[in-house]
């Protein structure tokens, strides 16, 4: 199931006996990004053609891995410090084929469906804001120090 909604992001129950692993992944909206302090996120998407694509990354995800069941959800509109903007829950008989499936479903997700963030910061206009080496699987890293 992959879901766009405006809602918070609340766990939805997949089980099944055959699962020894469950990998759950949450992107969480953070307050900064390249050294600019921000004070929340706004998410907009084309949800129809969203959905549309979501499912068909998930598709992809159950030939392309041994895994049991997967769920993707990921907000629009405006979000909190702290909110969950997406979420992902893959369940696998082992812990290897769930973390590459949910690695996979965040990778394909964030360079094809069509959901566009704009971030808002303390001191400057808000930026409608891609991170195209995430997009593009480019080896990279974010800047992880603390923006005070």
């Amino acid at each position: 199931m992959f879901a766009i909604t405006e809602n918070k992001i609340r766990e939805k129950q997949l089980g099944d006996d055959r699962a020894g692993a469950v990998v759950i992944f949450e992107g969480l909206v953070r307050n900064h990004n390249d050294g600019k302090k921000v004070t929340c996120l706004e998410y907009q998407a084309y949800i129809e053609m969203a959905e549309k694509v979501g499912q068909e990354i998930l598709n992809e995800t159950f030939n392309k891995f041994d895994i049991i069941d997967a769920a993707c959800i990921h907000r629009v509109g405006m979000l909190q410090i702290g909110d969950a903007a997406v979420w992902i829950k893959v369940l696998s008989a082992h812990r290897d084929e769930a973390y590459q499936a949910s690695k996979y479903i965040i990778d394909e997700v964030k360079s094809r469906v069509p959901i566009w963030k704009k971030e808002h910061y303390v001191d400057q206009e808000p930026e409608w804001v891609a991170c195209h080496r995430c997009a593009s699987h480019e080896e990279h890293h974010h800047s992880h120090e603390a923006v005070t």
